[in-house]
C-alpha cells in the first residue's frame, strides 16, 4: 500500500477518534483566523501531494517532489510579507499556497496541478518543469536540490541595501524587504551552501546591510542518508555573523512565533538570520522512492505518527480556533476539490515542439529610460587627466577601463564586483581608479569565492541592477560554473521569461602569458560557456573592439536582459607592438562613447580571395603577424575576427568568407571541445570553400619557456595556410 494512502487513512481515523500526538499547548501571537489559514494551506499542500501520485500512476502527471511533513512553511509564509522575495526549497508548496492566501485572485492549487501535468498553461514555467514559483507572489522558480540558489539569495539581500543608495530603474524590492531562502538539512552540507553561509556571515561581520532569512528545514535525512542528530544546531548556533533561531515544525504556533521574531530581527537590524525548523519527511524522498528500502518500518511509522497535520488539528482545537470535526471536514473537502481541479488541469494543452520549449531561453526585451550619455562636466571630473590621453593610441586594458567608466557614468544601475577589483584595480589594472570614481558601493571588493561573486551578481539583477562581475582568471570560473549553467541561464527558461538575471560577466582568460601562471592562469577551455543555452560569449582582439563590444554587451544586458560573458585575452591587455619593437601596431585610440559593435558583427581585415583566416582573440593578433609572410608567398588573404563566440555569427561569417577559395580556422582553444569544431561543421555544411583548422592541442598550458608550445603560433599559421593553399614560401 502506498505510504501516502497509509498517512491519509491514519489521519482520517485518528482525527475522528481524537487520537492526537502529544505536544505543548498553543502559545504565541498567532490568531485564530491566521491559524486556520495556515491549516487550510497545509491541507491543500497535502492534497496536492496525494493527487500528484494519482496523476503519475495514470500517466497524466510527471515527476514531482512532495512537501508532506514540511507544512509548517505555511506558518513561515504568514509571518512574512508578500513583498519579501522567497527562494524556496523544493518541498515548500505550503509556503507558496499560504502566501497566495495573502493576495487576492490567486489560484495556487490549480497552478501547481498545471505544473504537475506539464501543461503549457502552467503560469510559472509554461510546462517546462515542475517548479515552485510565481511572479505575483515574488517567488522566483527554483529547481535546485543542492542549495545552489543560496548564493543568489545573499546577492538579492545585498541588493536591498544597495538600492537604498541608488535605486535602479527596474528595482522591485521595497527598502524594508527581506529575502527568504529555504533548503534542507542535507543541502546545508553542500560546498555551495557553506560558501553562501560564509559570505553572509563575512558581510554581516563588517556591518554591511544584509536582510536575509535562511530557513533550514531539518527532516533528518537526505534521500536515504541520515543527518547526524544535532548536526545542524551544532554547526549554526555559534556561526559568526548569523543569528540562530530554532522552531518546532510540528507546531504551527511555535513556528509562526519564531519566524516572526527572526523576520523582525532581519528586517530591523538588516542582518542575516538562520531559522532551524525541525520537520519530518513523509512518503520518502520523491516520485516512486520507497522509504522502507533504507529505513526500518518502525522508523517510518514513528515519523508518520507525528504527522504535522495531526498536531495542527490538536492545536487548532486547543486554541479554540477550529473544532476537530470541522478541521476534518476541511481536510476532506480540500481533497475533493483538488481531485476535481486535477481533471481540468490534465486536460490542458502541453508543449509540442522544440520551438515551444525554447521560446523562453532568451528573455523578453524591456523598456528602459533613454540615456544621452553623461554630461561633459561629469565626464571631465571622472576621467581627469585621462581625457587628454584619449587622443593617443592606448593598450587594451586601458581602453576597457575607459569604456567601463563611460558605461558607469551613463547607467547608475551598473555595479562591478569581484576579487581585488576595487582598491587594487584588478590583477592587471583593468579596473584601476573605478573605485575612486564611483565609490565602494558600485565597485565591490568581494571575498575570494567565485560562487559568491556570481551569486551576488545574480541576486542583484533580481532587484534591477546590471551587475558586471569579474572572475579573475578563466580557470577560476570552473569552481562556480553551475551558477551560470544551473541558476542564471535556467531562470528565464523555467519562468517563461518572467524572471531574468541580466549581467555582463568579465573574465580574464586564454593563453600566451609569457611569465606567469601555467594552466591555472592561462586557460583556453571555454566549452562550458559555449554550450549554455541563451548565454552570449564575446571575445575582443584589440582595445578599440573591446570598448565597442563592451558597450554592446551592456546594452544587451540592460535592454534585452541577456546574460553575457566578456572574455578578455590576458596576453593582449598590454600588447603594443605587432611586427617589431615599438611599432605600436596593436594600440588603438579610444572610440567615441556612442560607437559600438553589434552582436553578430564580425571584423574583416583585407579583401584577399585566396584565403580567409577565421579566428578570434590572440589568434587575430597572430594572424596579422603572419599576413606579410603570406603576402610574400603570393597568397592574398583576409582575416575574419569572430568577436562573438556564442552564438556563432553564422550569417556574417558566411558573408565575410564568400568568394574565398580556402578557409583556415585558427583556434586557440583545444582541438577537442573547441570553437573550431563548430566552425568546421558550419563551413562543411554551408560553404564550398576548402577548410582546415589549426587548434591548440588537448593539453593544459605550461609555465616557463614552453608557455605557448601547445598553442597556435605565427609560424604555424603560415605553414598551415601554405599547406591548405598548396603554395610555397
Amino acid at each position: 500500500m502506498d505510504r501516502a494512502d497509509i498517512v491519509h487513512d491514519n489521519f482520517l481515523r485518528r482525527v475522528a477518534a481524537r487520537d492526537f500526538p502529544a505536544g505543548p499547548p498553543p502559545a504565541g501571537p498567532l490568531t485564530g483566523d491566521e491559524a486556520v489559514a495556515i491549516y487550510r494551506a497545509a491541507c491543500t499542500s497535502r492534497a496536492l501531494d496525494r493527487q500528484s501520485r494519482v496523476m503519475q500512476r495514470a500517466g497524466t502527471g510527471f515527476y514531482t517532489i512532495g512537501s508532506s511533513g514540511h507544512e509548517a512553511m505555511a506558518a513561515v509564509a504568514r509571518a512574512l510579507r508578500p513583498t519579501d522575495m522567497a527562494f524556496l526549497h523544493y518541498r515548500d508548496a505550503a509556503f507558496q499556497i499560504a502566501r497566495a492566501g495573502q493576495l487576492p485572485g490567486q489560484t495556487p492549487a490549480y497552478d501547481m496541478l498545471l505544473s504537475f501535468a506539464a501543461s503549457a498553461e502552467d503560469p510559472i514555467s509554461g510546462g517546462r518543469h515542475k517548479v515552485l514559483g510565481s511572479k505575483a507572489l515574488n517567488i522566483p522558480p527554483q529547481t535546485s536540490t543542492i542549495a545552489s540558489h543560496l548564493p543568489k539569495a545573499v546577492g538579492a539581500a545585498y541588493a536591498i541595501g544597495a538600492a537604498r543608495k541608488a535605486r535602479p530603474e527596474h528595482a522591485v524590492l521595497p527598502d524594508d524587504a527581506i529575502i527568504l531562502c529555504s533548503f534542507g538539512d542535507a543541502s546545508a552540507n553542500h560546498s555551495t551552501a557553506q560558501g553562501a553561509f560564509n559570505t553572509a556571515g563575512w558581510t554581516s561581520y563588517q556591518s554591511i546591510p544584509l536582510p536575509l532569512m535562511f530557513v533550514c528545514e531539518d527532516n533528518g535525512i537526505g534521500i536515504s542518508t541520515k543527518t547526524p542528530e544535532g548536526w545542524i544546531a551544532a554547526g549554526f548556533q555559534q556561526r559568526p555573523g548569523l543569528t540562530y533561531f530554532h522552531a518546532n515544525g510540528l507546531d504551527i504556533f511555535d513556528t509562526y512565533r519564531v519566524a516572526q521574531e527572526a523576520a523582525h530581527f532581519a528586517r530591523t537590524r538588516r542582518k542575516p538570520v538562520f531559522l532551524h525548523l525541525k520537520t519530518i519527511r513523509l512518503y520518502g524522498h520523491a516520485g516512486a522512492d520507497i522509504p522502507t528500502t533504507y529505513l526500518s518500518r518502525a522508523e517510518v511509522e514513528a515519523e508518520e505518527a507525528q504527522d504535522p497535520l495531526l498536531h495542527a488539528v490538536r492545536l487548532l482545537e486547543q486554541s479554540g480556533a477550529l473544532p476537530a470535526a470541522q478541521a476534518l471536514e476541511m481536510y476532506q473537502t480540500t481533497q475533493s476539490e483538488i481531485a476535481a481541479l486535477a481533471e481540468r488541469a490534465t486536460a490542458r494543452p502541453r508543449l509540442q515542439t522544440a520551438a515551444d520549449v525554447m521560446a523562453s531561453i532568451v528573455p523578453p526585451r524591456r523598456s528602459c529610460a533613454p540615456t544621452n550619455g553623461p554630461a561633459p562636466e561629469k565626464r571631465a571630473i571622472a576621467f581627469g587627466g585621462d581625457l587628454a590621453a584619449m587622443a593617443e593610441p592606448q593598450i587594451m586594458s586601458r581602453l576597457i577601463n575607459w569604456a567601463l567608466t563611460d558605461l558607469m557614468l551613463a547607467h547608475s544601475e551598473i555595479v562591478l564586483m569581484g576579487e581585488d577589483v576595487g582598491r587594487k584595480g584588478g590583477v592587471y589594472g583593468v579596473t584601476q581608479k573605478l573605485s575612486q570614481r564611483f565609490g565602494a558601493s558600485r565597485v565591490v571588493d568581494t571575498l575570494l569565492d567565485e560562487q559568491s561573486i556570481l551569486g551576488l551578481a545574480i541576486g542583484m539583477a533580481h532587484n534591477g541592477f546590471i551587475p558586471f562581475p569579474e572572475i579573475q582568471f578563466l580557470a577560476y570560473l570552473h569552481n562556480a560554473e553551475d551558477q551560470l549553467r544551473g541558476e542564471a541561464a535556467t531562470l528565464p527558461f523555467f519562468s517563461n521569461g518572467q524572471f531574468s538575471n541580466p549581467m555582463v560577466l568579465r573574465i580574464a582568460g586564454l593563453g600566451y602569458q609569457k611569465g606567469f601562471g601555467g594552466h591555472f592562469h592561462n586557460d583556453n577551455s571555454i566549452a562550458v560557456l559555449r554550450d549554455i543555452p541563451g548565454l552570449i560569449l564575446a571575445c575582443p582582439s584589440n582595445g578599440a573592439d573591446a570598448a565597442m563590444m563592451l558597450r554592446e554587451c551592456a546594452r544587451l544586458a540592460r535592454e534585452e536582459q541577456r546574460m553575457v560573458v566578456f572574455l578578455e585575452p590576458i596576453a593582449l591587455y598590454p600588447m603594443r607592438d605587432l611586427h617589431c619593437d615599438k611599432d605600436a601596431g596593436w594600440m588603438h585610440r579610444y572610440p567615441a562613447p556612442d560607437q559600438r559593435i553589434a552582436l553578430g558583427e564580425v571584423g574583416i581585415a583585407g579583401t584577399g580571395r585566396d584565403l580567409a583566416i577565421v579566428t578570434f582573440g590572440n589568434g587575430t593578433y597572430l594572424a596579422h603577424q603572419a599576413l606579410p609572410a603570406l603576402t610574400a608567398a603570393g597568397l592574398q588573404a583576409r582575416i575574419i575576427d569572430l568577436r562573438w563566440l556564442a552564438p556563432l555569427p553564422v550569417e556574417a561569417l558566411l558573408a565575410a568568407t564568400k568568394g574565398c577559395k580556402q578557409v583556415l580556422i585558427v583556434d586557440e582553444t583545444r582541438r577537442s571541445g573547441g570553437v573550431a569544431e563548430a566552425l568546421i561543421a558550419l563551413f562543411h555544411e554551408q560553404s564550398p570553400a576548402k577548410t582546415a583548422r589549426l587548434c591548440a592541442t588537448d593539453s593544459f598550458i605550461a609555465t616557463g619557456p614552453a608557455y605557448a608550445a601547445t598553442l597556435p603560433s605565427t609560424d604555424a599559421i603560415i605553414a598551415a595556410a601554405q599547406q591548405l593553399c598548396q603554395s610555397k614560401a
